[in-house]
């Protein structure tokens, strides 16, 4: 899942949110050196990615795209699930959109000097440019895939996904909408957060 997604399904704190976000930047990071809190909002980055890679609607919804381009096809669909999370917003949450966008990133923005350097930057420039904004459009989705093909360091039709995206649009929707309420409840249920004291 990607940013949005994994922020959905972490505790409303700072090292929650912290713990959540900092499995997309791991490598080459001691992570013992953090909380207990933290290192909890870690594991569940890496509960909610189990749960995801294995479950039959993400499989399905990867072999929509073209044999060329199915590499790359969980990042797209990272991207893209974090649209349809904002498009269905009002089914998984009663909190509005933008109140949940600023409370999180104001809980980031109180662990940035925490955050190793990589993770610092592009954080930061989340908030500062408020993704979330683009996530929330179809051009904006077709913007993020772009942004992320060309930070592959080799040769790539990445930005293509976004053909395969266009044409299985429904496909995909109604697969994220069986997935993501199971993903929902299997975080509620089982999450290596749970049963801890708020930090």
């Amino acid at each position: 899942m990607n940013y949005l997604a994994h922020l959905f399904l972490a505790k409303a704190t700072e090292d929650s949110h912290f713990g959540n976000l900092l499995g997309d930047f791991r490598r080459g990071v001691d992570t013992s050196q953090f909380s207990e809190a933290v290192q909890r909002g870690l594991a569940n980055h890496y509960e909610v990615d189990r749960f995801t890679d294995t479950h039959q609607s993400v499989v399905n919804a990867k072999g929509l795209f073209e044999p060329s381009r199915r590499r790359f096809a969980p990042v797209a669909l990272d991207i893209y699930f974090d649209h349809l999370l904002i498009k269905h917003w009002a089914v998984f949450c009663d909190e509005p959109f933008d109140s949940f966008t600023q409370r999180s990133f104001t809980l980031l923005e109180r662990r940035l000097s925490q955050m190793p350097r990589a993770m610092q930057h592009s954080i930061g420039h989340m908030i500062t440019h408020n993704w979330f904004e683009d996530y929330a459009t179809e051009d904006g989705i077709a913007k993020a895939i772009t942004v992320v093909s060309k930070r592959i360091r080799f040769k790539n039709t990445f930005y293509r996904a976004v053909d395969d995206i266009d044409v299985n649009r429904n496909i995909i929707e109604q697969e994220f909408l069986e997935f993501f309420p199971e993903l929902h409840r299997h975080v509620r249920l089982h999450s290596p957060e749970n049963n801890t004291s708020p930090s």
